[in-house]
């Protein structure tokens, strides 16, 4: 077998000629199994449909036949139904050695060793599986395996045309009745609407290519036009220039123009397939590779080559209406598996309240662009194609984690009220923008937000924060598809601070690795089991000082004039930072020796994440003009557990007198150094937490814009002097339940704590 192309077309053209015959259904299938067999050489052949839930063995080629609409398997049982549940291939020398595997005595399949699977796929669901099997131990090459894959979407074609199966099976069962989903903030707010699908599936009426010359030259077309619509909205985006989005657009423009996504095409064209099919099929394998992918950085990448795929689908197909083109005509939430940048742009922002994704990610170029839009968005919900149906009502609750799909009158009506609530206090916290975050005993708390884009910087004014606490730095890294260069970081920093005007930016280094992994910056020696306490932050940098190196000097240069407040990473000793600092002063040396323009004053810091470090303050804080408590990592560190362990997530409380014991002895170690202290992090945003915090001693948070009206009504509303009481006798001798003795003191003081 000389080609996937090949073995691919000697399958398709006894296909073309079954599915063309009068043949009855089942006896079209007992030809197929046949056709594959003998091309590929294998002894078994055998088809599972998808019918009434469960896998039915509809024909086979070398099993019993006696066995055929007998057995049957449930979705995920077996290795039939572990392909069809995962919508993955399987490629086994040993059928038997996978856990998975289970033995059909009516098959008479126990002389056979080898096996592999792989799923008949219709609207995106799993709707049967092909497999093949072999006396003798082995593994399929790549080139049968291809094959394979390819004559099953041939197969999907006729079981469709054929009635095999219900359609219920084929698209899945919209529910009724009010139900909720939960899934990812991934930009937070509320909204409400009807439920809008990003695009109708394209349903490929035919597989079989009659001339594949013209087939060819159709694709050929198609990705001329899709190319003058991706340079034509890079054009028209409305974000100006200089900007991450910029470089989202770019990333997306890069692989409009990707040869190897092509020539891939091409090929599939080449085994006989129509130029729909052709798409269809490398889509198919970029979703298989897709689930294969560790690194939530090129998964993000992938779903942008996703979303051109679905692009240049529809226009192969003459099926270019999408919701936006068609247009809103009232409030909506969009609903979509994923959503590339380049298509939220394409909605108009007056109806388009929310967006609801099967997946997403904090990272993917469509969430930054959704912040920059003002859109909440909620990710990783599962159920949506089974659950909402095109039209339905949503309520969307990003801050609750939720999405709720028709709700009944009294639910919809509690949801307005309560949306409506937000926006008078989001209008009274608006009104304390100008009011200083003093407490009734005259207690200045600095209140700082967080920030990682530029367009964040606007947040200062709009929330009025004192500064930036936190700016991190990696964000332009992360949605770069190459490294950024020296020049570009030392523009962007610039850029950052003159926003910021008089008001202090903290730009935390460089903090990737663990799961804010680069694409082009890899370990090839290493696969980490716990990221989180892996190869990251002040550890990489360090390593790569080249890129520090880099870092330091854009820094540098770009506050030229100015006081320039820089802190590290995850510290766990101090000669981690006396390395890092070096460094910096190493590289201020030679800009000065090159004349340049250095900043007025540098203010050096740590990031106090890692517990260790807590043991020798009294080595580091002499070096220090400040230090940073990074509540999140510092607490799954402290607790042993992991913050995206959805079974630990609530199970560790903030109020808990470890994390506030631990956190008072750096206050009070940092405050006797004389070295200026602040908590950043999801712990300092809420108003309780904050409220214990400052109770201890904590006199800046650094927290998102969103809650510094929150945090600023709380402060203006408590007295310090009496909360440091409270704090210190609950953390001298601990109650069983700290949060509500909090809570109720907070009440009793008239505290505002929402």
């Amino acid at each position: 077998m000389e080609s996937a192309a090949e073995a691919a077309r000697s399958i398709l053209t006894g296909l073309h000629d079954v599915m063309a015959s009068g043949d009855a259904a089942q006896a079209k299938l007992n030809q197929v199994v046949n056709i594959i067999g003998e091309a590929l050489s294998s002894e078994v052949c055998s088809i599972y449909l998808l019918r009434d839930g469960v896998l039915e063995l509809f024909a086979t080629r070398g099993l019993n036949q006696s066995a055929v609409h007998v057995t049957k398997l449930a979705s995920g049982e077996g290795l039939v139904g572990t392909i069809a549940e995962n919508v993955d291939t399987l490629n086994l020398d040993e059928a038997a050695a996978h856990p998975a595997f289970r033995y059909m005595p009516e098959t008479g399949e126990e002389q056979f060793h080898s096996f592999a699977g792989v799923p008949i796929v219709r609207a995106g669901r799993a709707v049967g599986v092909l497999a093949v099997q072999h006396a003798d131990p082995r593994k399929y090459v790549e080139i049968e395996i291809e094959a394979l894959q390819t004559t099953a979407m041939v197969l999907a074609e006729l079981i469709a045309n054929a009635e095999l199966i219900d359609d219920h099976d084929v698209v899945g069962s919209a529910q009724s009745g009010t139900v909720v989903l939960n899934g990812l903030p991934l930009v937070t707010g509320m909204a409400s609407g009807v439920a809008i699908y990003h695009q109708p599936h394209v349903r490929i009426e035919h597989t079989v290519a009659e001339d594949t010359e013209a087939e060819r030259a159709r694709v050929y077309s198609a990705f001329d036009k899709m190319r003058e619509q991706i340079d034509r909205m890079a054009n028209l985006a409305e974000f100006g220039s200089g900007g991450e989005h910029d470089e989202v657009i770019a990333t997306y423009k890069m692989f409009a123009y990707d040869e190897g996504w092509s020539r891939r095409i091409n090929e599939a064209i080449d085994s006989g397939l129509t130029a729909e099919a052709a798409i269809e099929r490398v889509q198919q394998r970029t979703r298989m590779r897709m689930r294969q992918i560790d690194d939530p950085l090129l998964a993000d990448r992938m779903h942008d080559l996703e979303d051109l795929s679905n692009r240049l689908l529809r226009i192969v197909a003459g099926q270019m209406g999408t919701a936006a083109q068609m247009g809103l005509k009232q409030d909506s939430i969009l609903v979509a598996r994923n959503l590339g940048p380049a298509e939220l742009l394409e909605y108009d922002k007056r109806r388009l309240r929310g967006v609801v994704l099967e997946e997403g990610s904090l990272t993917a170029h469509v969430t930054i662009v959704a912040r920059a839009m003002g859109v909440p968005v909620l990710g990783r919900v599962r159920g949506v194609r089974q659950t909402i149906r095109e039209g339905d009502m949503l309520l969307l609750n990003v801050d609750e984690k939720n999405v709720i799909v028709r709700p009944s009158t009294a639910v919809e009506q509690a949801f307005s009220t309560d949306f409506a609530v937000r926006q008078k206090l989001k209008a009274r916290y608006a009104a304390l923008r100008n009011e200083p975050p003093l407490s009734k005993d005259g207690k200045r708390i600095d209140l700082m937000i967080n920030a990682g884009l530029r367009d964040d910087v606007s947040s200062i004014a709009l929330s009025g924060a004192d500064g930036i606490g936190l700016f991190r730095t990696e964000f332009q890294f992360l949605i770069s598809a190459t490294l950024p260069q020296r020049e570009r970081q030392q523009r962007f920093y610039r850029e950052v601070l003159d926003a910021a005007g008089d008001k202090p930016v903290i730009f935390r280094t460089l903090d990737v690795g663990g799961d804010k992994a680069l694409p082009y910056l890899k370990d090839e020696g290493s696969e980490e089991e716990n990221p989180a306490m892996g190869w990251r932050a002040i550890r990489l940098a360090l390593d790569h000082d080249g890129l520090m190196k880099a870092q330091a000097r854009a820094l540098l240069e770009a506050a030229g004039g100015r006081t320039l407040n820089v802190m590290f990473p995850m510290v766990s000793e101090p000669w981690e930072f006396d390395q890092a600092r070096a460094l910096f002063e190493a590289q201020m040396a030679f800009l000065s020796s090159r004349k340049k323009q250095l900043p007025s004053r540098v203010r050096y810091g740590a990031m106090l994440e890692v517990p260790a470090l807590a043991e020798t303050l009294d080595i580091l804080l002499p070096k220090l003009d400040f230090i940073s408590i990074g509540t999140n990592d510092l607490t799954q560190f402290l607790f042993a557990a992991d913050r995206a362990e959805p079974r630990l997530a609530e199970r560790y409380d903030w109020l808990s007198p470890a994390i506030l014991r631990f956190i008072r002895r750096v206050v009070r170690e940092c405050k006797a150094h004389n070295v200026g202290v602040s908590v950043c992090g999801e712990m300092g945003g809420r108003p309780l937490e904050a409220l214990a915090l400052i109770g201890i001693g904590v006199e800046r948070l650094s927290i998102t814009p969103a809650a510094v009206g929150t945090i600023k009504a709380m402060v203006r509303s408590l007295d310090v002097g009496a909360a440091n009481l409270m704090m210190e006798a609950l953390l001298d001798r601990p109650v069983d339940k700290l949060r509500t003795a909090i809570t109720d003191w907070a009440k009793e003081q008239q505290v505002e704590i929402g």
